[in-house]
Protein backbone atom coordinates (compact mmCIF):
# COMPACT_ATOMS: atom_id res chain seq x y z
CA UNK A 1 0.00 0.00 0.00
CA UNK A 2 1.38 3.34 -1.01
CA UNK A 3 0.97 6.27 1.27
CA UNK A 4 0.52 9.78 0.02
CA UNK A 5 2.73 12.27 1.73
CA UNK A 6 0.83 14.76 3.86
CA UNK A 7 1.27 18.39 2.90
CA UNK A 8 3.08 20.62 5.32
CA UNK A 9 0.95 22.07 8.06
CA UNK A 10 1.67 25.57 6.88
CA UNK A 11 0.02 24.88 3.52
CA UNK A 12 -3.01 23.04 4.92
CA UNK A 13 -4.19 25.95 7.09
CA UNK A 14 -5.25 29.28 5.63
CA UNK A 15 -3.29 32.20 6.97
CA UNK A 16 -5.04 34.25 9.64
CA UNK A 17 -6.20 37.69 8.53
CA UNK A 18 -5.54 40.37 11.08
CA UNK A 19 -6.52 43.61 9.38
CA UNK A 20 -6.80 45.52 12.65
CA UNK A 21 -3.24 44.67 13.61
CA UNK A 22 -1.71 45.82 10.37
CA UNK A 23 -3.86 48.89 9.71
CA UNK A 24 -2.42 52.12 11.06
CA UNK A 25 -4.66 54.99 12.04
CA UNK A 26 -3.84 58.69 11.91
CA UNK A 27 -2.10 59.95 15.00
CA UNK A 28 -4.40 61.61 17.53
CA UNK A 29 -7.66 60.05 16.25
CA UNK A 30 -7.82 56.28 16.74
CA UNK A 31 -5.13 56.26 19.40
CA UNK A 32 -6.87 58.87 21.51
CA UNK A 33 -7.79 57.35 24.89
CA UNK A 34 -11.50 56.86 25.54
CA UNK A 35 -11.44 59.33 28.44
CA UNK A 36 -10.22 62.11 26.16
CA UNK A 37 -12.95 61.35 23.62
CA UNK A 38 -15.52 61.32 26.40
CA UNK A 39 -14.34 64.68 27.71
CA UNK A 40 -14.37 66.16 24.24
CA UNK A 41 -17.93 64.95 23.65
CA UNK A 42 -19.05 66.27 27.05
CA UNK A 43 -17.62 69.71 26.29
CA UNK A 44 -19.33 69.78 22.90
CA UNK A 45 -22.62 68.64 24.38
CA UNK A 46 -22.57 71.02 27.35
CA UNK A 47 -21.74 73.97 25.09
CA UNK A 48 -25.12 73.40 23.39
CA UNK A 49 -27.05 73.61 26.66
CA UNK A 50 -28.58 76.99 27.64
CA UNK A 51 -27.30 78.91 30.65
CA UNK A 52 -30.09 79.42 33.17
CA UNK A 53 -30.49 79.42 36.95
CA UNK A 54 -34.05 78.06 36.71
CA UNK A 55 -34.94 75.13 34.48
CA UNK A 56 -38.12 73.13 33.91
CA UNK A 57 -37.58 69.45 33.13
CA UNK A 58 -39.59 68.24 30.14
CA UNK A 59 -39.33 65.49 27.52
CA UNK A 60 -36.81 67.65 25.65
CA UNK A 61 -34.17 67.68 28.39
CA UNK A 62 -34.81 64.43 30.31
CA UNK A 63 -33.06 61.27 29.11
CA UNK A 64 -33.59 57.60 29.95
CA UNK A 65 -31.52 54.43 29.48
CA UNK A 66 -31.53 50.97 31.10
CA UNK A 67 -29.11 50.36 33.94
CA UNK A 68 -26.95 47.28 34.39
CA UNK A 69 -29.68 45.48 36.36
CA UNK A 70 -32.12 46.56 33.66
CA UNK A 71 -30.13 44.83 30.95
CA UNK A 72 -29.88 41.72 33.14
CA UNK A 73 -33.65 41.78 33.57
CA UNK A 74 -34.12 42.01 29.80
CA UNK A 75 -31.77 39.04 29.29
CA UNK A 76 -33.63 37.05 31.94
CA UNK A 77 -36.98 37.80 30.28
CA UNK A 78 -35.58 36.66 26.94
CA UNK A 79 -34.39 33.36 28.44
CA UNK A 80 -37.77 32.85 30.13
CA UNK A 81 -39.61 33.54 26.89
CA UNK A 82 -37.47 31.09 24.90
CA UNK A 83 -37.89 28.43 27.58
CA UNK A 84 -41.65 28.96 27.70
CA UNK A 85 -41.94 28.66 23.92
CA UNK A 86 -39.73 25.57 23.83
CA UNK A 87 -41.52 23.69 26.61
CA UNK A 88 -44.99 25.21 26.09
CA UNK A 89 -45.19 26.47 29.68
CA UNK A 90 -48.27 28.59 30.27
CA UNK A 91 -47.06 29.66 33.69
CA UNK A 92 -43.77 30.61 32.08
CA UNK A 93 -45.63 32.91 29.70
CA UNK A 94 -47.50 34.40 32.64
CA UNK A 95 -44.32 35.05 34.63
CA UNK A 96 -42.49 36.47 31.62
CA UNK A 97 -45.17 38.97 30.63
CA UNK A 98 -45.88 39.87 34.26
CA UNK A 99 -42.24 40.83 34.77
CA UNK A 100 -42.09 42.61 31.41
CA UNK A 101 -45.22 44.60 32.24
CA UNK A 102 -43.77 45.58 35.62
CA UNK A 103 -40.59 46.78 33.92
CA UNK A 104 -42.57 48.88 31.44
CA UNK A 105 -44.66 50.46 34.21
CA UNK A 106 -41.47 51.14 36.19
CA UNK A 107 -39.97 52.84 33.14
CA UNK A 108 -42.90 55.27 32.88
CA UNK A 109 -42.87 55.97 36.64
CA UNK A 110 -39.11 56.56 36.57
CA UNK A 111 -39.36 59.05 33.69
CA UNK A 112 -42.30 60.85 35.31
CA UNK A 113 -40.32 61.30 38.54
CA UNK A 114 -38.11 63.95 36.91
CA UNK A 115 -40.48 65.19 34.21
CA UNK A 116 -42.29 68.35 35.31
CA UNK A 117 -39.79 69.18 38.09
CA UNK A 118 -38.45 72.75 38.39
CA UNK A 119 -34.85 73.33 39.52
CA UNK A 120 -33.70 76.70 40.84
CA UNK A 121 -30.18 77.65 41.97
CA UNK A 122 -29.80 80.27 44.70
CA UNK A 123 -26.96 82.81 44.24
CA UNK A 124 -23.84 81.22 45.78
CA UNK A 125 -21.95 82.97 48.56
CA UNK A 126 -18.26 83.88 48.11
CA UNK A 127 -15.79 81.46 49.65
CA UNK A 128 -12.07 81.35 50.36
CA UNK A 129 -9.82 79.22 48.19
CA UNK A 130 -9.48 75.71 49.60
CA UNK A 131 -12.97 75.68 51.12
CA UNK A 132 -15.97 73.94 49.58
CA UNK A 133 -18.59 76.11 47.95
CA UNK A 134 -22.15 75.05 48.72
CA UNK A 135 -24.73 75.31 45.95
CA UNK A 136 -28.30 75.43 47.21
CA UNK A 137 -30.71 73.96 44.68
CA UNK A 138 -34.46 74.19 45.23
CA UNK A 139 -36.70 71.51 43.69
CA UNK A 140 -40.33 72.48 43.17
CA UNK A 141 -43.13 70.12 42.16
CA UNK A 142 -46.73 70.90 41.22
CA UNK A 143 -47.73 67.24 40.97
CA UNK A 144 -50.30 65.87 43.40
CA UNK A 145 -48.12 62.88 44.27
CA UNK A 146 -44.65 62.92 45.86
CA UNK A 147 -41.42 62.27 43.97
CA UNK A 148 -38.93 59.86 45.53
CA UNK A 149 -35.25 59.12 45.12
CA UNK A 150 -33.98 62.23 43.30
CA UNK A 151 -30.24 62.88 43.38
CA UNK A 152 -28.15 65.90 42.36
CA UNK A 153 -24.39 66.19 41.87
CA UNK A 154 -21.73 68.14 40.04
CA UNK A 155 -21.50 66.58 36.59
CA UNK A 156 -18.87 63.83 36.64
CA UNK A 157 -18.10 64.05 40.37
CA UNK A 158 -20.07 61.02 41.54
CA UNK A 159 -20.91 62.65 44.91
CA UNK A 160 -24.71 62.56 45.05
CA UNK A 161 -27.09 64.38 47.37
CA UNK A 162 -30.45 62.58 47.65
CA UNK A 163 -33.87 63.99 48.49
CA UNK A 164 -37.61 63.42 48.13
CA UNK A 165 -39.95 66.15 46.88
CA UNK A 166 -43.37 66.27 48.58
CA UNK A 167 -46.59 66.58 46.63
CA UNK A 168 -47.08 70.19 45.44
CA UNK A 169 -44.15 71.21 47.60
CA UNK A 170 -40.47 72.10 47.59
CA UNK A 171 -37.24 70.44 48.66
CA UNK A 172 -33.74 71.86 49.01
CA UNK A 173 -30.47 70.11 48.22
CA UNK A 174 -26.93 71.33 48.88
CA UNK A 175 -24.25 70.32 46.40
CA UNK A 176 -20.60 71.11 47.18
CA UNK A 177 -17.62 71.67 44.91
CA UNK A 178 -14.12 73.01 45.56
CA UNK A 179 -12.69 75.62 43.16
CA UNK A 180 -9.04 75.21 42.24
CA UNK A 181 -8.07 78.87 41.92
CA UNK A 182 -9.18 82.30 43.09
CA UNK A 183 -11.28 84.66 41.02
CA UNK A 184 -14.74 84.66 39.49
CA UNK A 185 -15.87 81.20 38.37
CA UNK A 186 -18.94 79.95 36.62
CA UNK A 187 -20.92 77.38 38.58
CA UNK A 188 -20.10 73.88 37.24
CA UNK A 189 -22.58 71.82 35.28
CA UNK A 190 -25.02 69.90 37.49
CA UNK A 191 -26.72 66.55 36.97
CA UNK A 192 -30.04 65.34 38.40
CA UNK A 193 -31.05 61.70 38.17
CA UNK A 194 -33.37 59.07 39.58
CA UNK A 195 -33.71 55.29 39.37
CA UNK A 196 -36.99 55.02 41.23
CA UNK A 197 -38.84 52.67 41.60
CA UNK A 198 -37.14 49.46 40.37
CA UNK A 199 -33.61 50.62 39.54
CA UNK A 200 -33.85 49.10 36.06
CA UNK A 201 -33.80 52.49 34.31
CA UNK A 202 -31.73 55.62 34.83
CA UNK A 203 -33.42 58.94 34.10
CA UNK A 204 -31.20 62.01 34.17
CA UNK A 205 -30.80 65.58 33.01
CA UNK A 206 -27.82 67.90 32.58
CA UNK A 207 -28.17 71.53 33.72
CA UNK A 208 -25.82 74.48 33.17
CA UNK A 209 -26.51 77.26 35.72
CA UNK A 210 -25.70 80.82 34.69
CA UNK A 211 -24.60 81.94 38.18
CA UNK A 212 -21.00 82.72 39.07
CA UNK A 213 -19.19 82.30 42.37
CA UNK A 214 -16.42 84.54 43.68
CA UNK A 215 -13.46 82.74 45.28
CA UNK A 216 -11.35 84.81 47.68
CA UNK A 217 -7.62 84.11 48.02
CA UNK A 218 -6.61 81.75 50.80
CA UNK A 219 -5.23 83.77 53.76
CA UNK A 220 -1.66 83.00 54.76
CA UNK A 221 -1.41 80.74 57.78
CA UNK A 222 0.63 82.33 60.55
CA UNK A 223 0.87 85.69 58.79
CA UNK A 224 3.13 88.31 60.43
CA UNK A 225 1.63 91.29 62.29
CA UNK A 226 0.16 94.22 60.41
CA UNK A 227 2.68 96.67 58.98
CA UNK A 228 3.09 100.02 60.74
CA UNK A 229 0.80 102.85 59.73
CA UNK A 230 2.01 105.90 57.85
CA UNK A 231 1.54 109.38 59.42
CA UNK A 232 -1.09 111.64 57.97
CA UNK A 233 0.21 114.86 56.39
CA UNK A 234 0.59 117.37 59.18
CA UNK A 235 0.22 114.74 61.87
CA UNK A 236 3.75 113.41 61.95
CA UNK A 237 5.44 113.60 65.27
CA UNK A 238 2.24 113.59 67.26
CA UNK A 239 2.07 109.83 67.43
CA UNK A 240 3.84 106.77 66.14
CA UNK A 241 2.48 103.47 64.94
CA UNK A 242 3.36 100.25 66.70
CA UNK A 243 2.30 97.75 64.03
CA UNK A 244 0.30 94.58 64.57
CA UNK A 245 -2.85 96.71 64.58
CA UNK A 246 -1.84 98.47 67.83
CA UNK A 247 -1.43 102.23 67.70
CA UNK A 248 -0.25 104.47 70.49
CA UNK A 249 -2.91 106.42 72.36
CA UNK A 250 -5.16 104.60 74.79
CA UNK A 251 -7.46 105.91 77.46
CA UNK A 252 -9.72 104.55 80.14
CA UNK A 253 -12.88 102.88 78.92
CA UNK A 254 -15.91 105.15 78.78
CA UNK A 255 -19.47 103.97 78.86
CA UNK A 256 -20.76 103.82 75.29
CA UNK A 257 -17.39 103.16 73.62
CA UNK A 258 -17.74 100.73 70.68
CA UNK A 259 -16.42 97.25 71.38
CA UNK A 260 -14.11 97.62 68.38
CA UNK A 261 -12.16 100.31 70.25
CA UNK A 262 -11.57 98.16 73.35
CA UNK A 263 -7.97 96.91 73.58
CA UNK A 264 -8.74 93.31 74.47
CA UNK A 265 -5.11 92.32 74.82
CA UNK A 266 -4.61 94.88 77.59
CA UNK A 267 -7.93 93.80 79.11
CA UNK A 268 -6.70 90.22 79.28
CA UNK A 269 -3.44 91.35 80.88
CA UNK A 270 -5.37 93.41 83.41
CA UNK A 271 -7.65 90.48 84.21
CA UNK A 272 -4.64 88.24 84.72
CA UNK A 273 -3.21 90.74 87.19
CA UNK A 274 -6.46 90.87 89.16
CA UNK A 275 -7.83 94.12 87.74
CA UNK A 276 -11.00 94.57 85.71
CA UNK A 277 -10.03 97.93 84.20
CA UNK A 278 -10.70 98.31 80.48
CA UNK A 279 -8.93 100.64 78.12
CA UNK A 280 -10.00 101.93 74.70
CA UNK A 281 -8.09 103.33 71.78
CA UNK A 282 -8.04 107.08 71.49
CA UNK A 283 -9.81 107.63 68.18
CA UNK A 284 -8.41 111.15 67.77
CA UNK A 285 -4.92 109.80 68.32
CA UNK A 286 -5.18 106.79 66.02
CA UNK A 287 -6.54 108.82 63.15
CA UNK A 288 -3.14 110.54 62.85
CA UNK A 289 -1.81 107.34 61.28
CA UNK A 290 -3.20 105.59 58.21
CA UNK A 291 -2.85 101.86 57.67
CA UNK A 292 -2.24 101.13 54.00
CA UNK A 293 -1.85 97.57 52.74
CA UNK A 294 0.05 97.01 49.50
CA UNK A 295 2.04 94.17 47.86
CA UNK A 296 5.32 96.04 48.38
CA UNK A 297 4.87 95.96 52.17
CA UNK A 298 4.54 92.17 52.31
CA UNK A 299 8.28 91.59 51.76
CA UNK A 300 7.57 88.68 49.38
CA UNK A 301 8.44 88.18 45.74
CA UNK A 302 5.89 85.56 44.66
CA UNK A 303 2.68 87.27 43.45
CA UNK A 304 0.31 84.66 44.89
CA UNK A 305 2.14 84.69 48.23
CA UNK A 306 1.72 88.46 48.32
CA UNK A 307 -2.00 88.16 47.69
CA UNK A 308 -2.31 85.51 50.40
CA UNK A 309 -0.52 87.69 52.98
CA UNK A 310 -2.61 90.75 52.07
CA UNK A 311 -5.74 88.66 52.54
CA UNK A 312 -4.60 87.66 56.02
CA UNK A 313 -3.84 91.31 56.85
CA UNK A 314 -7.28 92.43 55.68
CA UNK A 315 -8.93 89.86 57.94
CA UNK A 316 -6.67 90.83 60.85
CA UNK A 317 -7.38 94.56 60.46
CA UNK A 318 -11.11 93.84 60.23
CA UNK A 319 -11.03 91.80 63.46
CA UNK A 320 -9.26 94.66 65.24
CA UNK A 321 -11.78 97.20 63.96
CA UNK A 322 -9.11 99.41 62.34
CA UNK A 323 -9.45 101.81 59.47
CA UNK A 324 -7.34 100.54 56.57
CA UNK A 325 -6.95 100.92 52.85
CA UNK A 326 -5.67 98.72 50.05
CA UNK A 327 -3.38 99.69 47.19
CA UNK A 328 -3.02 97.31 44.25
CA UNK A 329 -1.63 97.90 40.76
CA UNK A 330 -4.30 99.99 39.05
CA UNK A 331 -6.65 99.90 42.06
CA UNK A 332 -6.85 101.84 45.31
CA UNK A 333 -9.51 101.29 47.95
CA UNK A 334 -9.88 104.26 50.29
CA UNK A 335 -9.60 104.03 54.05
CA UNK A 336 -12.54 102.42 55.80
CA UNK A 337 -13.66 99.71 58.18
CA UNK A 338 -16.48 97.29 58.67
CA UNK A 339 -17.99 94.46 56.65
CA UNK A 340 -18.38 96.54 53.48
CA UNK A 341 -14.70 97.54 53.52
CA UNK A 342 -13.67 93.93 54.12
CA UNK A 343 -15.77 92.74 51.19
CA UNK A 344 -14.38 95.43 48.85
CA UNK A 345 -10.80 94.52 49.69
CA UNK A 346 -11.35 90.76 49.39
CA UNK A 347 -13.07 91.20 46.00
CA UNK A 348 -10.19 93.33 44.76
CA UNK A 349 -7.65 90.72 45.90
CA UNK A 350 -9.65 87.90 44.28
CA UNK A 351 -9.87 89.66 40.91
CA UNK A 352 -6.45 91.31 40.73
Amino acid sequence: MSTRPMPPASTATAPLRTPHATRTAPTGVARRPPSALRQRFDRWWQARLPLTDTTLLTQRNVYILPTGPGWMLALTLLVLLIASINFQLNLGYLLTFLLAGSAVVGMHICHATLRGLTLHLAPPEPQFLGHSTLLQVQLASERRSPRFGIALAVHGSGHWAWTDVPAQGNAQVEVAFTPTRRGLHRVPTLTAETRFPLGTFRVWTVWRPAAQVLVYPAPEAGAPPLPPGTPHPGGAGSASSQGAGEFEGVRAYRRGDPLQLVVWKKAAQALASGSDALVSRDAQHTQRHALWLSPERTGLSDPEARISRLTAWVLQADRLGLDYGLRLPGTEIAQGSGAAQRQRCLEALALC
